[in-house]
Formats: structure tokens, C-alpha cells, sequence
């Protein structure tokens, strides 16, 4: 059993693996970049990035993943399935990650907050992109100028 939070499993190399999740440990590296990771598959998982691996086909379209699980949410788009469901309204997604961002429209959640003006915001990102306000950062650039008419 887990000291820190009373994790329970029968495997002893099951319970080591959990413990890195408190201790940050990461012992597998990659030895192509600078990743590292806290189990074998998912270096494992991670060294297809740079073999360029795709094992898995789609029967459908042809579409190839190095991940079986990227494979099932794949297939969801030719199933229309969305088994993703809010349970506070009739909204169903294909992706977990799109109901996460649908519930916070429900919750108001807005943990970001910009310290200049005190704009929050339910998202990171967003607030990095509001902080270009303050800083006058424009990091895109267009590559065509702009001539005026007279």
C-alpha cells in the first residue's frame, strides 16, 4: 500500500511504478532526446517518434498510428461514436479531452488570472495569448507586406 495516499495493488513492481507519480522519478530515457519517463512503455510509446512507426491501420481510410488506443479514437470519426457523456446536460463527444473543456461552461471554472488586469480565464493558453496584449509580443509574422493604395 501507497504511504502517501493509500494506493492498493498486489504486484510489488506495480506499487514502485505508482510511487513514482509522487516522487517524480523517471528513470527510462531516451537516448535520441532529452525525454524521459516513469515507465518502460512509455518510453516505449515515445521512441516511435523517432522511428516513425505506425503499426496501426485504419481499415477505412488507410489512416496509421504508432498508438492502438490513437487507433480506437480514430475509428470513433467513420462510428460516430461519442461515448463521452456530460452528466449535466445532453452533450456527448468522441474525446475525452473535448468533454473536459465542455464542462467547464458548466462549472465557470477560471483558474488562470493575468496579473496585469485581472482577466481570468478557464485555460493556459488563453492566458498566454492575453498576456501578448500586455507585452505587445506579435510572434507571428507575415512573409508579404503590405503596399497602400493611394
Amino acid at each position: 500500500m501507497c504511504g502517501e495516499c493509500g494506493h492498493r495493488t498486489a504486484d510489488k513492481s506495480r506499487l514502485s511504478q505508482h510511487m513514482r507519480t509522487h516522487t517524480g522519478e523517471k528513470p527510462y530515457k531516451c537516448d535520441q532526446c532529452d525525454y524521459s519517463a516513469a515507465t518502460k512503455s512509455s518510453l516505449d510509446q515515445h521512441l516511435t517518434k523517432h522511428t516513425g512507426e505506425k503499426p496501426y491501420m485504419c481499415e477505412e481510410c488507410g489512416h496509421r498510428t504508432a498508438q492502438k488506443s490513437a487507433l480506437s479514437r480514430h475509428m470513433r470519426t467513420h462510428t460516430g461514436e461519442k461515448p463521452y457523456k456530460c452528466y449535466l446536460c445532453d452533450y456527448s463527444t468522441a474525446t475525452k479531452s473535448s468533454l473536459d473543456y465542455h464542462l467547464t461552461k458548466h462549472t465557470g471554472e477560471k483558474p488562470y488570472m493575468c496579473g496585469e488586469c485581472g482577466y481570468r480565464t478557464t485555460y493556459k493558453y488563453d492566458l498566454s495569448k492575453h498576456m501578448r496584449i500586455h507585452t505587445g509580443e506579435k510572434p507571428y509574422k507575415c512573409d508579404q507586406r503590405k503596399t497602400l493604395q493611394v
